[in-house]
């Protein structure tokens, strides 16, 4: 049985400059160009724990689009693409400063145009789990497409989640839960949760629970923090040095959403999160090294 990720596959621009980015001017930097979009990067990251993703993406007919499918195929993900002639490949633009901070340019490209006919039905058939980046949800011409999705994969009987993805691209937070409404699993950052609740404390991500079945909060430097029924479980984040954030969130998910469905406790799922989270930013680019 698989997981089923729905989102974006993208070619990452990234960028790590030496100082600061001056407008109308230049600044060196280190460029590499990488295959990344926050879908892509969660079925990457899921392969690499050894679990079987299929992605479910749109890409452009273009050198873009092939060079992930080839790359994603040889890392293990089943990529059940649908090829736009009328899009791009989604791209990025990833700013990466001396501290690893990630700052982000994006350009869906084909990622826009998804449709609910896009997750087919013999997907749900063999899988165990839907999850679904946030960036559908957040832009209107795909936001119908992510609803369906997550709406027949609850009526297949799959498990469910969505990472919100983009604090500042959440503009009407009850909508946003309204179009999470019984999803077994939200995963935001702290910047995200504060959006939705009010407050960063991952305590107040109780108040999301008459929605959604568990909150699992990524919280930084301090690690992360699980949210449900039964109260609060926290975990510190894993030790290791940050070279390029990009990506960190979708490989805390793949780590935690494969503990999950291994029947792990949400400690030892935070856990898992976390170290996937560690190997991901102490490396540039958001996929695993192959």
């Amino acid at each position: 049985m698989s997981i089923l990720v729905v989102g974006d596959v993208a070619l990452d621009v990234v960028a790590t400059h030496a100082g600061s980015v001056v407008h109308g001017g230049d600044v060196r930097a280190s460029v590499a160009l990488t295959t990344g979009g926050a879908g892509a990067n969660t079925a990457a990251w899921l392969a690499h724990c050894g679990v079987e993703p299929v992605l479910v993406a749109r890409v452009g007919d273009d050198v873009a689009g092939r060079r992930a499918f080839e790359e994603l195929t040889t890392a293990g993900v089943r990529c059940a693409f649908v090829i736009d002639a009328t899009a791009s490949t989604c791209c990025v633009v990833v700013l990466v400063d001396g501290d690893g901070q990630r700052s982000m340019l994006p350009d869906r490209g084909a990622g826009k145009n998804l449709v609910p006919g896009d997750l087919a039905a013999t997907a749900l058939a063999d899988a165990t789990h839907l999850h679904l980046s946030g960036y559908v949800l957040l832009d209107e011409s795909s936001r119908d497409a992510g609803v369906a999705m997550l709406a027949a994969a609850r009526e297949a009987g799959l498990t469910t989640s969505v990472d919100p993805q983009a604090a500042a691209l959440i503009t009407d937070p009850a909508l946003f839960m309204d179009e999470v409404r019984g999803v077994d699993v939200l995963l935001p950052n702290l910047d995200e949760l504060a959006v939705l609740t009010g407050s960063r404390d991952p305590a107040s991500a109780s108040a999301l629970l008459d929605a959604v079945g568990a909150v699992a909060v990524t919280t930084g430097a301090s690690g992360a923090s699980w949210v449900d029924g039964n109260g609060i479980v926290s975990v510190p984040s894993a030790p290791g040095d940050c070279v390029d954030s990009t990506g960190a969130g979708d490989a805390f998910d793949a780590g935690l959403l494969a503990a999950l469905l291994a029947g792990e406790s949400p400690e030892d799922c935070l856990l898992a999160g976390v170290r996937l989270g560690a190997l991901a930013v102490g490396q540039v680019g958001a996929q695993p090294s192959r």
